[in-house]
């Protein structure tokens, strides 16, 4: 959906050679012109208007004819082919010629590879030379030729194609003859390449009908195709470079078309000229670099020489442009060519040598308003219509369109009204120097929805010198204000512009003149508008930005000239920060705003959009960021991404951004094929529905959520305050039961502006309410509590959802509410009743949970009311609550907390039945341990308390906790029981205590005390042993004499297994050392893992049996861990209680062993971990 608009255009008229131009080519590496009359060849560039001039190598008296030109750049030469035969090579740095050779039938054409290596020479004898670079001939072939070559089709015998189906025209189709070919045709042939230099094309007249055939020939000279009989056939002919069709022209009865042949020679595809049969002459079709466009230079017989440019989307052809030149033969161009760098640049040298050069770009024409007004209009151009669709109402994909406006010349542009509030009004300037306006109405009828608007109506005709002089003098038309337009021309120097004001003449109601022009020092490339502020802003060719009225520099708020590093194809303004902002893109997808570039890094971009919010659309992905400064907006254009990220989504390659919605969602996306889709851009979303929330607009937010499955927690995580404020705001604007119940529905306790949808930097970070409730219980607490104050009949429903999802449901009091609706049903009309309340709560929760639930409340009626309602089958549940029925209150509310497995709630029934049941009160304990629930509902002082301490009791020695069981038993009176749990857990104090209020006699404490220190010097609590046995036992000696003993064992066992492992250890390393010389020279690999796996790893391989790989390292371990064993024994205390009761001769003994233990293991630290390992061993034993 994008037009063809012209950018510039450079017409030079200095040159004035001899004779008449016959022929030209473009220079790709200067961009200098060489053009061939039929005396000379001249290098002329219309930048610069340098001029260098060959000799003359053609006949003085003016008959000389070029047939070919061809810049060859490795040659740094022009080669040329003349109609009397001749090959002539023009040096163009000496302008030197040189004929490199000649044919004596003379030449009718030559046509150049694409790569320049080969050459193929059409001669007067009709036949077909192919010479290599250096005009070595490789081959000489007839171009008439009897085979159909290669690619001849096969037969598989379906009869002759007199016999075959013709369509409408029956079975005379097949006897037609063939017609000869028009009377003005050049008889000339014609050669074409393909863009990969593999095949060519070549178009002849037949001797034998007299009618223009075409064959295709490969790169070795050998005929590939012959096309078939094509009546009417004219002489242009041109391969796409992209090599999928060859394009000419046909005429038919009724018709002129451009067709389609393939690389076989049959007709693939057509599209018919704006022309009758016998109106106009095509002279050459021409495909630009990239096949986009294709140009047809025609000539009409009533309104002169013209020229066309078409492109193709989804299958149809449009016609973009129409240059007309005129009746004037000395303005008609005698050659068209296009640039070979520069895809969409045209070249035109009339008969007078003056030479116009185009350049176009790519745009996409839309309506600029921002605001709901605007109707998201796109205009495309096609010939003397506009495609106009409205992408506001619907989306239509193309060729087709909401409406179309039928003018009566070709349109060249298309501008829509840049005032607000007036941007459906639409203007068209036409290739007859016309502007029509149209505007969009309110009426029902597709036909007759455009119409005139109030102040300006009908079609002006634009009153301007240079459109005498130029079909193309008037470009980048704008429409400021109602009776304003503006438009750019050719200055008074090539590289100068006029800005032409144009309004209305007074005397004349349908003309528009020149009320002011503006001399601009520059060539003007673009020429945009901001709405908001009404600046206008000029780009000149080189990136120079200029402001009006006053054609200034453009400045930032610091006072910096601000320009465009290079030319930019879309401009656009917007602002950032409350500065205004020139965005331009460049034609290789660099985004600038002002000088600063934001994007560079993707390929190929396809429009760009300036207002609140800036998209950008991208080969492969689309940004839309939504900033606040140059900065940040080149941070967010050049991330790729996270997941939450909103500014970027992924399209499909190749796809364009179209146009975006004002004050919507929606981004129109034209996929490579031409088909249309529409995005709802996050970026976009999110930032509509924040406007929309911050505006209390709840229910178009709503709305549009729901249908963009976006989150509804947003609602309320956007704005927690406001949201609870204005709560009602939000019931009353929804008035839906079912959409309240959906957003209770939704609610979670996440908060998706920090996960799912984060905030923009720019935007203030709302706090969530600090009261230390949840999220969910804060908003169904308060839309129950609103909805209860504004319409409990009609909000029940929503209300019961309400209790339902709270964090902790409250299914009781919905139940509860239901029941009451049973009991009082409402008399308000439209009231919910209690089977539907009931109907609706089965809906939320399972039946079978509600079922539970209703059990729970002990209210049969209810009970009954939800089974009834449940699909259950009354032989299930009828005898359950009739034996419920028959059982004592208490004990029948224990008998549902149990079933419902509440067994706190079961307890504390069962506890009010009496004594006969404390039994079952005492098993329930015991299965459900609810020894601590069941202990504050007895008295102290009662039987079943001290029952309850005692099965305490066994349940904590169980589970190891006999300290905790004593002192239960003992507090209930069991001190024997108490002493042995005391003893098992050597609790020795406790159980000294316990021993002597029994009391126990002396030999039995004494024994008692025995068992206690032995079990306490197990565990190393040898001053506790001591401190026992001196307080029980009144000989000390036994107790020291004790522990001294086991202190000695112990050191004896450590100090002979450290020996052990000492010997062994020099034995293992001595032979790994040996091992290792067996091993030098080879090639290791070497996992390397973390330091923290690598330790636990090596850990799992330590092992101290003899011969392990890693017994070395197993004995250093277990070496260490004996260090810090025996560095850890408490034998200082012991020592203190030996000197204190005068055992001097035990005490040294031992201190002495202990010295020397200590002694051994530090001197043979060194052995055991020499220097160069006790870093990485100290770090394995770690």
């Amino acid at each position: 959906m994008r037009n063809l608009k012209l950018l510039k255009s450079l017409r030079r008229s200095e040159l004035q050679g001899p004779g008449s131009p016959q022929c030209f080519y473009v220079r790709a590496d200067t961009g200098s012109l060489l053009i061939a009359s039929q005396y000379s060849i001249t290098e002329y560039d219309p930048r610069t208007v340098e001029t260098s001039q060959a000799d003359s190598f053609l006949p003085e008296d003016g008959s000389g004819v070029v047939v070919g030109l061809q810049d060859l750049a490795e040659l740094e030469s022009a080669c040329l082919a003349t109609a009397s035969g001749d090959v002539v090579l023009f040096n163009l740095n000496t302008c030197q010629l040189e004929c490199v050779g000649s044919v004596d039938s003379g030449l009718t054409s030559m046509s150049w590879s694409p790569d320049e290596e080969l050459v193929i020479l059409t001669t007067g004898q009709e036949t077909i030379i192919m010479m290599t670079k250096d005009f070595e001939p490789i081959t000489e072939v007839g171009i008439h030729q009897d085979d159909f070559g290669e690619g001849k089709f096969i037969t598989v015998g379906w009869g002759k194609k007199e016999t075959q189906f013709h369509g409408s025209e029956g079975k005379q189709a097949a006897q037609k003859k063939i017609q000869p070919t028009v009377a003005w045709d050049d008889r000339r042939p014609r050669v074409t390449w393909r863009g990969d230099g593999q095949l060519f094309a070549v178009s002849a007249i037949c001797p034998q009908t007299g009618a223009r055939k075409v064959r295709v020939w490969n790169r070795e000279g050998v005929l590939q195709a012959t096309s078939e009989p094509i009546n009417g056939l004219e002489q242009a002919l041109c391969w796409k470079p992209s090599g999928s069709l060859i394009a000419s022209t046909q005429r038919h009865p009724n018709k002129h078309s451009v067709v389609f042949m393939e690389k076989n020679g049959l007709l693939h595809g057509d599209f018919t000229l704006p022309f009758s049969k016998d109106q106009a002459k095509v002279k050459e079709l021409l495909w630009n670099s990239d096949s986009t466009v294709l140009a047809v230079w025609l000539e009409d017989m009533a309104a002169g020489e013209d020229g066309q440019l078409w492109t193709v989307g989804n299958y149809h052809w449009y016609l973009k442009q129409s240059l007309d030149f005129g009746r004037d033969p000395q303005k008609a161009p005698v050659c068209v060519c296009w640039d070979p760098e520069r895809p969409l640049q045209l070249h035109v040298v009339s008969r007078s040598w003056t030479s116009i050069t185009y350049d176009w770009g790519w745009m996409t024409e839309r309506s600029p308003g921002l605001d709901a007004t605007d109707n998201a209009n796109v205009a495309v151009i096609d010939g003397e219509k506009i495609l106009v669709t409205s992408f506001r109402q619907c989306v239509v994909p193309p060729p087709m369109s909401s409406f179309e406006l039928q003018l009566t010349s070709p349109v060249n542009q298309v501008t829509f009204l840049c005032r607000p509030q007036g941007t459906n009004q639409v203007a068209a300037f036409t290739a007859n120097g016309q502007i029509s306006i149209y505007s969009q109405g309110r009426l029902t009828k597709l036909a007759e929805c455009f119409g005139l608007p109030s102040k300006m109506s009908g079609i002006y005709l634009i009153i301007l010198a240079a459109l005498l002089d130029d079909p193309l003098a008037l470009r980048q038309l704008l429409w400021l204000e109602d009776e304003l337009f503006v438009g750019v021309s050719s200055g008074l120097l090539p590289t100068s512009s006029t800005l032409q004001m144009l309004r209305p003449v007074q005397d004349a109601t349908d003309t528009l003149g020149v009320r002011a022009a503006v001399e601009v020092d520059g060539v003007v490339v673009s020429v945009v508008h901001c709405s908001q502020t009404g600046t206008v802003a000029l780009q000149l060719e080189d990136g120079q930005i200029r402001k009006l009225p006053s054609v200034e520099d453009w400045r930032d708020s610091s006072g910096c000239r601000i320009n465009f590093p290079v030319p930019c194809i879309q401009t656009a303004l917007c602002s950032i920060s409350g500065e205004e902002c020139l965005l331009g893109l460049t034609d290789r997808s660099h985004l600038y705003a002002g000088d600063t570039e934001v994007l560079s890094q993707h390929p190929d971009t396809s429009n760009l959009f300036s207002g609140r919010r800036i998209p950008t659309g991208l080969l492969e992905n689309m940004h839309i960021s939504v900033c606040c400064s140059s900065c940040r907006l080149q941070a967010a254009l050049a991330s790729d991404g996270s997941q939450n990220d909103e500014t970027l989504r992924r399209v499909e390659r190749g796809s364009r951004i179209v146009t975006v919605v004002p004050q919507d969602t929606r981004v129109i996306l034209q996929m490579p094929r031409g088909n249309l889709e529409t995005v709802h851009h996050r970026a976009l979303v999110l930032a509509q529905l924040r406007t929309w929330l911050d505006s209390l607009r709840f229910r178009d937010a709503f709305e549009c959520m729901r249908r963009l499955r976006i989150n509804l927690n947003l609602i309320y995580d956007h704005s927690p305050k406001v949201f609870l404020e204005k709560i009602q705001t939000f019931i009353t604007q929804l008035n839906s039961i079912n959409q309240i119940n959906l957003f209770l529905t939704e609610l979670k306790e996440e908060d998706t502006t920090s996960s799912m949808y984060p905030r923009p930097e720019s935007s203030s970070i709302q706090h969530q309410p600090s009261s230390g409730q949840k999220k969910v219980d804060v908003v169904c607490d308060a839309l129950r509590n609103a909805m209860e104050s504004m319409d409990p009949n009609k909000f029940c429903l929503s209300i019961l959802t309400a209790h339902v999802k709270k964090t902790v449901p409250e299914l009781e009091i919905a139940l509860q509410k239901v029941h009451e609706l049973r009991e009082n049903p409402p008399e308000a009309p439209g009231a919910v009743s209690a089977e539907e309340a009931l109907k609706y709560l089965l809906f939320l929760v399972n039946v079978n949970d509600l079922y539970e639930h209703s059990l729970g409340t002990y209210d049969f009626d209810l009970v009954l009311m939800v089974a009834e309602k449940s699909q259950k089958d009354p032989k299930e549940y009828l005898p359950f609550l009739n034996m419920l029925k028959s059982l004592e209150p208490n004990y029948q509310r224990y008998t549902i907390d149990k079933h419902l497995k509440r067994y706190k709630k079961a307890l504390l029934h069962l506890s009010k039945c009496g004594e006969e049941h404390f039994g079952e009160a005492l098993q329930l304990v015991k299965e459900q341990k609810l020894y601590s629930e069941a202990l504050k509902l007895y008295a102290t002082d009662s039987v079943h308390y001290k029952a309850l301490n005692c099965a305490y009791a066994e349940h904590l020695v169980e589970h190891q906790q006999a300290e905790q069981a004593g002192l239960l038993l003992w507090r209930c009176g069991e001190p024997v029981r108490a002493l042995q749990a005391f003893a098992g857990s050597s609790s020795w104090r406790n159980a000294i205590c316990v021993a002597q209020q029994i009391p126990l006699p002396p030999d039995q404490l004494a024994l008692l005390a025995r068992d206690l220190a032995e079990k306490l010097t197990e565990q190393r609590r040898y001053a506790d042993a001591a401190l026992l046995l001196d307080q029980v036992i009144p000989h000390k000696t036994y107790c020291l004499s004790s522990a001294v003993n086991t202190q000695t064992v112990f050191l004896e066992a450590q100090v002979a297994t450290f020996t052990r492992h000492r010997t062994r250890l020099a034995v293992v390393r001595e032979q790994k050392e040996k091992a290792k010389l067996d091993m030098l020279g080879e090639n290791k690999t070497i996992v390397m893992r973390s330091s923290k796996n690598r330790r636990k790893a090596e850990r799992k391989k330590l092992s101290l049996k003899e011969g392990s790989p890693m017994e070395d390292r197993a004995l250093m371990y277990a070496l260490g861990e004996m260090i810090t064993s025996v560095d850890k024994m408490r034998v200082h205390n012991l020592l203190k209680a030996l000197v204190l009761f005068q055992f001097d001769k035990q005490a040294a003994k031992l201190q002495l062993s202990y010295e020397e233990a200590l002694q051994m293991m530090e001197a043979a630290v060194p052995e055991v971990w020499p220097e160069s390992l006790q870093n990485s061993q100290l770090t394995v034993l770690k």
